[in-house]
């Protein structure tokens, strides 16, 4: 499964290609990137033409991480935070999941569109 170069949901038919390598440059395919929608699309072909270069996602993935903490946070403190981890349910489970994962796609997300510095 390929997945998306920006937040790495499963890509969708969207894509980028480097458009200074020429079709028979054997670097092209390595330069290909897929996208899970418009959005990351844009955010990304938006930050290659402002720098013309690949990003570090280790730095941005990491401030992704970080902002996670707030709203899962926030969810363990709605259940209680006395209750443990295996006492969840698996309603909880998967909204504990679906806290962690959104926050990190959407801050990978608004992660690319600021160093495009053009939001989508």
């Amino acid at each position: 499964m390929r997945v998306c170069a920006v937040c790495s949901r499963q890509a969708r038919g969207f894509g980028w290609v480097n458009p200074r390598l020429t079709r028979s440059d054997p670097r092209r395919p390595a330069s290909y990137r897929k996208f899970c929608s418009l959005r990351c699309q844009g955010a990304y072909s938006n930050l290659m033409k402002r720098t013309g270069k690949m990003i570090d996602p280790t730095e941005m993935e990491q401030a992704a991480l970080a902002a996670c903490l707030g709203p899962l946070g926030d969810y363990v403190t709605a259940l209680g935070l006395d209750t443990p981890l295996a006492a969840y349910s698996k309603d909880q489970i998967l909204g504990l999941i679906d806290v962690v994962v959104t926050t990190y796609q959407d801050q990978m997300v608004a992660g690319h569109e600021a160093q495009a510095g053009v939001p989508f």
